[in-house]
C-alpha cells in the first residue's frame, strides 16, 4: 500500500498496475523509484545496494538483467533482501535477450516484480514479433506487470524510417523532431496493443517514452498522455551529472507533474565520482515534496545568508538538523504517525527569522552580525525559549527529538 496524500493537482485518470505491494497509477500517490548500478551477478554487492536504495525511500528499485549469471542470482537477491527484512519490488530491467533469459531461468522471473523491456531492442526484423511475445509469456504466465519502456537513444529504426516516409507526402510535412516524437510514442502504444493481444491486461502495463532534452520530454509526455490511459513513468533518460542532473529532471519532471501527467518518476541522475547512489532517491522525494505531492522527511526551511549573516553557524546548525532528521527517519517513519510531515526552520538573523521560525513547527532564529547572542525558539507558533552557548545545535536537536515524541501518535 503507498501512502495517502492530498494535494490540489488534478491527477490524470490512468488505470492502476500493482508492482509487488505498490500501486501505481489510479488515485495511489506518485512512486519513487531507483536503479542499481552493481553487477547484477554479484548477490551480495546487489543486495546491498538495493536496500541503501530502498532504505533512502525508493519504492522500487530496478537492476540490470543482462546476462545468464544477473538472471540465476535475481532469485537470491530477493531472497537475501528478504532476510534482511527490505521488501522493496524488484524490476527487472531486460535488453536485447530477455526472452532468452526469462525462458532459461525461469526463477528470474517469479522472483521479478515487473519486468522492463525496450521496445526499440527487444528484437528485430522477423524475430522482433516472436521474442516480445516470448516475454509477455513470462509475464502472464508469472502473473508480473510489463513496463514497455520506448528511449530516444533506441527508437525502433524501421518504425522511424516509415513514419519519415508517410509525412514526405503530407501536404504540410512535420519537422523531423515532431516525427521522431511520434516514432517513440508509436513504438509504446503499439506495443502496448500487441501486448494486450497477447493477454496482458490493461492493469498490468506501464509506459514510458525517455527522453534526454527537457522541452523534448514535455512534448512527448503530453502528447502520450492524451492518447492513452495506461499509468505513466517519467524521467530524462539521461539527466546528467550534479546540478544540471537535478536542475534538468526538475524543470522536466515539475511541468508534467503539475499538469497531472505521471504515476512513477526516476531521476537518473550520473553519480559524482565515490557518491552515493541515493542521491536520486532524495533528489526525486524532494521533488515531490516541495510540489505537496508527497511527504517523504521533514525539511529545513534556511536562509541563504547575506552579509547580515556572516557566522556560519546559522549553515552549520540547518546541515546538522537536516542530516539528523533524515538519519532518524527510518526510525521515526516506523514508530510516529505523520511525523514526515514535520516542518522546521533554522534562520540566520532578526530580518525574516522570527516570522519563518513561527510559520514552522518549531524553528530557531539565530543572531546575525551585531545582534545579541541569543536565538530564540519558536514551538507551534510561538516563542517558547531563548539558547545561548557553544551547544545551541545540540541543544535545538534535542527540542527537536523531544517535540516529535510529544507531537506525533506512537503506531501500534
Amino acid at each position: 500500500m503507498n501512502p495517502s496524500v492530498s494535494s490540489g493537482i488534478a491527477r490524470r485518470a490512468s488505470v492502476p498496475v500493482v508492482v509487488g505491494r505498490i500501486t501505481v497509477g489510479g488515485s495511489a500517490p506518485v512512486v519513487v523509484q531507483s536503479m542499481t548500478n552493481t553487477d547484477t551477478a554479484d548477490v551480495a554487492a546487489t543486495a546491498r545496494q538495493v536496500a541503501e536504495l530502498a532504505r533512502a525511500g525508493s519504492e522500487l528499485v530496478r537492476v540490470t538483467v543482462n546476462t545468464h549469471e544477473a538472471a540465476a542470482a535475481v532469485p537470491h537477491i530477493r531472497e537475501r533482501l528478504d532476510m534482511m527484512g527490505v521488501s522493496v519490488p524488484l524490476i527487472g530491467d531486460f535488453h536485447y535477450n530477455g526472452h532468452q533469459l526469462l525462458e532459461r531461468e525461469p526463477a528470474c522471473g517469479r522472483a521479478l516484480a515487473k519486468y522492463r523491456i525496450n521496445p526499440g531492442n527487444v528484437g528485430f526484423g522477423k524475430k522482433k514479433d516472436t521474442q516480445f511475445a516470448a516475454i509477455i509469456d513470462s509475464a502472464l504466465r508469472n502473473d508480473k506487470p510489463v513496463r514497455i519502456g520506448a528511449n530516444w537513444g533506441s527508437l525502433d529504426q524501421a518504425m522511424l524510417a516509415a513514419l519519415m516516409d508517410d509525412n514526405h507526402a503530407r501536404a504540410e510535412p512535420w519537422d523531423a523532431a515532431r516525427v521522431a516524437r511520434e516514432a517513440l510514442i508509436r513504438s509504446a502504444l503499439d506495443s502496448a496493443a500487441r501486448a494486450e493481444e497477447l493477454g496482458l491486461a490493461r492493469d498490468h502495463i506501464i509506459l514510458s517514452c525517455k527522453v534526454s532534452g527537457v522541452q523534448e520530454l514535455i512534448a512527448v509526455y503530453r502528447d502520450l498522455a492524451a492518447r492513452c490511459d495506461y499509468a505513466l513513468h517519467l524521467g530524462l533518460t539521461e539527466a546528467g551529472m550534479g546540478s544540471k542532473g537535478i536542475v534538468a529532471s526538475s524543470a522536466a519532471l515539475a511541468v508534467l507533474l503539475q499538469e497531472g501527467i505521471g504515476d512513477t518518476i526516476r531521476i537518473s541522475l550520473t553519480p559524482e565520482p565515490g557518491e552515493s547512489r541515493t542521491r536520486e532517491v532524495i533528489v526525486a522525494q524532494e521533488l515531490l515534496q516541495t510540489m505537496g505531492l508527497r511527504a517523504f522527511t521533514p525539511l529545513v526551511t534556511a536562509c541563504p545568508g547575506c552579509g547580515r549573516t556572516t557566522s556560519t553557524l546559522f549553515q552549520q546548525i540547518a546541515k546538522t538538523v537536516q542530516d539528523h532528521v533524515r538519519a532518524k527517519m527510518p526510525e521515526w517513519r516506523i514508530k510516529y504517525d505523520g511525523v514526515e510531515n514535520l516542518t522546521l526552520a533554522v534562520m540566520g538573523c532578526v530580518v525574516n527569522g522570527p516570522g519563518e521560525s513561527r510559520h514552522a513547527d518549531i524553528g530557531i532564529s539565530l543572531p546575525g552580525t551585531g545582534e545579541a547572542p541569543a536565538a530564540p525558539v519558536f514551538i507551534d507558533g510561538e516563542k517558547a525559549l531563548t539558547l545561548r552557548g557553544e551547544h545551541i545545535a545540540e541543544e535545538f536537536v534535542t527540542l527537536v527529538e523531544d517535540y516529535v515524541a510529544r507531537r506525533y501518535a506512537q503506531r501500534q
